[in-house]
């Protein structure tokens, strides 16, 4: 799919001016260039709220049952439009670029609640209805698309390699990367993590751009990380990697082929 695919850029950053906004936008124009489609969620500019919340979808005698609720809510379509035109924007998307500053080794709350708020069960994740199977992985529902990281961070390069002390780039990023983007269905690349951002001068920055938007070019050629399938017999029921693979390592990297 090298054209004409269709491309969710998900921002979260309250600066325009910024160096990710500057990224940002040197990004879409050069989609855009490469003939693709761009669709955008800048949270800060749309004033998106992050809070996941039951008073629309639980009952006045109940308490809220997050995973239930939001899912018969998804389902019965009483969820909030907001959230219908997120989720709307994600089945459009071939592929979804997630760009943020990586604060406190996490992502913004603004974009944490977007997850919380867009990814429910029913859409993102669960159980299909006719044959129960488990949604989640090889058979989650967004297989086919593919999924990359824009992060800037405080960190120097060394302290997110293989020894350092922040630990290693996407090891750092599991949770998002293998815990919820891989988790759904997508295709993850490796993320692309600009380290010592706040050191950034127009003596580095045209050499970090081009590598970004390098990498861009290959969004829909290069090969994803190979995270291992979870129903083909490398895991047990218990959800835990079988005796026979990687026998006495552990570790986040044991979950990649």
């Amino acid at each position: 799919m090298a054209g004409h695919s269709t491309v969710l850029w998900v921002s979260a950053h309250p600066e325009p001016e910024s160096l990710n906004g500057s990224f940002r936008r040197a990004g879409l124009e050069q989609l855009r260039k490469n003939g693709h489609t761009v669709i955008e969620s800048d949270l800060y500019k749309m004033g998106w709220n992050p809070v996941l919340a039951g008073e629309s979808m639980a009952s006045a005698a109940e308490p809220f049952r997050v995973t239930d609720d939001t899912r018969r809510a998804y389902l019965d379509g009483t969820q909030p439009a907001d959230v219908v035109r997120e989720q709307q924007k994600i089945r459009d998307a071939d592929a979804l670029v997630i760009q943020f500053p990586l604060w406190w080794y996490g992502m913004p709350a603004i974009l944490k609640g977007w997850f919380d708020r867009v990814f429910v069960s029913g859409f993102a994740f669960g159980k299909d209805p006719a044959s129960g199977r488990r949604l989640r992985f090889e058979n989650g529902p967004f297989v086919g698309k593919r999924a990359m990281v824009v992060t800037t961070l405080g960190d120097r390069e060394a302290s997110i390699g293989p020894r350092g002390k922040s630990g290693e780039i996407t090891e750092l990023l599991f949770g998002l990367l293998h815990g919820t983007l891989a988790y759904t269905g997508m295709g993850v690349l490796a993320p692309f993590a600009l380290p010592s951002a706040d050191f950034t001068d127009p003596s580095t920055y045209c050499g970090h751009l081009r590598s970004l938007l390098d990498r861009l070019d290959g969004l829909f050629s290069e090969p994803p990380i190979p995270y291992r399938p979870q129903f083909q017999g490398d895991y047990t029921e218990q959800w835990e990697l079988a005796p026979s693979i990687c026998p006495g390592e552990t570790g986040l990297s044991i979950h990649s082929l």
